[in-house]
């Protein structure tokens, strides 16, 4: 459509073109004109189609805009030799009037040329965005700088040019009428000369800069999209590389750089799971709760948090990356153990309240060791979330609870959700102090205990997840863990 929009203004401006620069063109009817104009656009036109499949369609997306550019421009020049031959032969025009069809034709062609390759870029990053075909740019790219002067010095030269024959065909006029004319009427006819020039290369030059515009947003806007979704931890995104120049360049050096964080990333994120296996594996050796205690609670809160994920009171915090988390911080809400004595820690029995005052410092000693290492990393780091469950997952909803006595709200969410969870799991299984309790009997314990000891959101979350929860404690079983009938 763009094509056919470009060969038909051509058709209509050229001949009007003709006329007002060459008299030898303008001694001849309007068909003598248009016919041969037709003529010569119709078969370039058509030839476009065969050439464009051969030349531009079967070969690489980066060859494209530039082939698209040279086979429009060089067909324009070919009609532009064949209406000059074509005028010499037939009524014997001089070369003069050839080259000033030659500059007509070839002027419209190349703004005709540069829209048609900014449109063919346009095409080559649809295909690019579709993941139909993968462009590389070249090492040495044709600069945006060199296009946009080169665009600029050719407009600049071809409007030259024709004023140029305008005023060498007026001046002839004007010696040739000499006085014949009035002056204010010869005055006029040039200034309408020059008009419709302007009238011509004005429009077309603004749709060239509106085209290249329209492809420079949608680079950038690409860019700019891309290293925002990078901002916020999406590092599996990629700007697509569309064009051979700076920014063609840019992208592909950006994408390089972000496959290296995303690299880099990846081993952080081994690093800190690493870091807390290690850790909760530490607590392990020395509690007499078992491994599978902290794959079922961790698994528990992770069920809790993508419950509660669209809720008006915490969709802010549940966010997917703080749920997981918040799943990778749960094994260490009782890496604290390992400061309590073997004597008590190990006790084949329930503990005294001189023993129990002892045990409950376990959430301040978890908490204070990973507050040391969360200060080297940063109060961002994923240690947040493991001092939080460790120092607050023993707190209350009524503010009973040890350490600090917090209430309601004042009880990170994390910790909140770690009560339900240990709790819940701590009836379940079998204690030296305990049966292990039967889902339902846990569950109606846990629901006496919203609003005093526990968050009444969770709760009502775990009534909603309560057969995740029981399949949960399935998978994960052990040998303390007996459900009772």
């Amino acid at each position: 459509m763009r094509a056919r929009l470009h060969y038909l203004s051509i058709l209509v401006i050229l001949p009007i073109y003709g006329i007002q620069v060459c008299p030898y063109i303008e001694s001849l009817k309007v068909w003598q004109v248009v016919v041969p104009i037709a003529v010569a656009l119709s078969l370039q036109y058509l030839l476009r189609k065969t050439l464009g499949l051969r030349l531009i369609a079967a070969q690489p997306l980066e060859w494209r805009v530039a082939r698209t550019f040279w086979l429009e421009l060089a067909l324009f020049a070919a009609s532009a030799v064949g209406l000059a031959l074509y005028n010499a032969l037939m009524y014997d025009f001089p070369l003069v009037s050839g080259l000033k069809v030659l500059v007509g034709v070839a002027g419209l062609g190349f703004f005709a040329a540069v829209d048609l390759a900014l449109e063919a870029e346009m095409h080559v990053a649809d295909a690019v965005e579709a993941g139909q075909e993968h462009f590389t740019p070249n090492e040495n790219p044709y600069s945006m700088t060199r296009r946009v002067t080169v665009f600029a010095t050719v407009s600049i030269v071809v409007l030259i040019v024709v004023f140029m024959l305008l005023v060498v065909k007026d001046l002839d006029w004007i010696i040739q009428v000499d006085r014949a004319v009035p002056l204010e009427q010869a005055k006029a006819s040039i200034l309408k000369e020059f008009a419709f020039v302007l009238a011509v290369v004005l429009p077309h030059t603004l749709n060239i800069i509106h085209s290249y515009a329209r492809n420079l947003r949608r680079t950038l806007g690409n860019q700019t999209t891309v290293m925002g979704r990078i901002t916020l931890g999406e590092y599996g995104v990629r700007v697509p590389v569309a064009s051979n120049d700076e920014l063609g360049y840019i992208a592909a050096h950006t994408n390089e750089m972000v496959a290296s964080i995303e690299a880099h990333a990846f081993e952080l994120a081994r690093t800190r799971d690493v870091t807390i296996l290690s850790l909760a594996t530490l607590a392990e050796t020395r509690d007499n709760e078992t491994g599978a205690h902290i794959l079922r609670t961790q698994r528990y809160v992770r069920i809790l948090a993508q419950h509660l994920h669209d809720h008006p009171s915490f969709q802010d915090e549940l966010t997917d990356e703080n749920i997981i988390l918040m799943f990778k911080s749960a094994p260490l809400h009782d890496v604290g153990k390992v400061g309590i004595p073997d004597a008590i820690l190990l006790k084949p029995g329930k503990l005294s309240d001189d023993e129990f005052v002892i045990m409950k410092t376990h959430a301040q000693l978890g908490a204070d060791a990973l507050r040391v290492a969360e200060r080297e990393l940063g109060s961002n780091s994923f240690l947040r979330y493991a001092r939080e469950i460790a120092l607050t997952h023993h707190e209350k909803w009524d503010g009973s609870g040890y350490p600090q006595g917090l209430k309601g709200g004042e009880i990170p969410l994390c910790g909140r959700l770690m009560a339900v969870a240990d709790v819940y799991d701590a009836l379940i299984s079998k204690r030296v102090y305990k049966p292990a309790f039967s889902h339902d009997k846990a569950m109606g314990l846990i629901r006496e205990g919203a609003g005093v000891h526990f968050d009444p959101e969770i709760v009502a979350a775990l009534d909603a997840c309560e057969d995740q929860f029981q399949a949960i404690a399935r998978q994960f079983g052990d040998q303390h863990t007996e459900a009772a009938e």
